[in-house]
């Protein structure tokens, strides 16, 4: 069974995810090129890099990119040097996976300190049960919006799992909820 845990419970959700499979959003560690023209030799080496370029809005003849290509001090504009960087940025950036539908229908047992209101119990030791929530009826468009964008760290996940993962499927607490603990573990 996949289980998560850190100091946080955004840093236990972002773990779970991560035993899920999914990978977030990031860079291919062959793209090191600091200039514009080590950039460009690097996008007409493959399909991925003509089409992030063509993308990003370069439109020159073939014999002006030949030119480029063939000398490294060649004057290009700078709005070709942006157009060049951005494309190269693009096609060194992977996306993330979906998240998967196995973890947005989970069933999370979470176990660490809880408070709602003035009731506040270490869920899941001593005799008290975990906190169950039914993935199922959580809405999860903000939490994938943040993924997409590699933006879902540890407190934006925490935040929004509560508000529309915990609220959605057992409502708000008596004064919200809080993980104020130092450790949390998610199953």
């Amino acid at each position: 069974m996949p289980r998560g845990q850190g100091n946080t419970l955004g840093a236990a959700l972002n773990s779970l995810l991560a035993a899920f499979g999914a990978k977030p959003k990031g860079r291919l560690a062959s793209y090191k090129a600091k200039t514009w023209h080590a950039r460009l030799v690097h996008l007409t080496q493959t399909h991925r890099g003509y089409a992030a370029l063509e993308e990003a809005g370069l439109h020159v003849t073939h014999a002006t990119l030949m030119k480029w290509l063939s000398d490294d001090e060649y004057n290009v504009r700078r709005s070709y040097r942006d157009i060049i960087a951005k494309a190269y940025e693009a096609a060194a950036t992977t996306p993330p996976d979906p998240i998967p539908q196995a973890f947005k229908d989970h069933q999370f047992e979470i176990r660490g300190v809880v408070r709602t209101g003035d009731d506040e119990r270490d869920r899941g030791a001593n005799g008290s049960a975990p906190l169950r929530i039914d993935g199922r009826n959580g809405h999860w468009t903000s939490i994938e919006a943040m993924w997409r964008e590699g933006e879902l760290t540890d407190a934006a996940f925490e935040d929004d799992f509560i508000d529309f993962v915990i609220c959605d499927d057992i409502g708000e607490g008596t004064d919200g909820w809080d993980f104020p603990g130092g450790r949390y573990i998610i199953t």
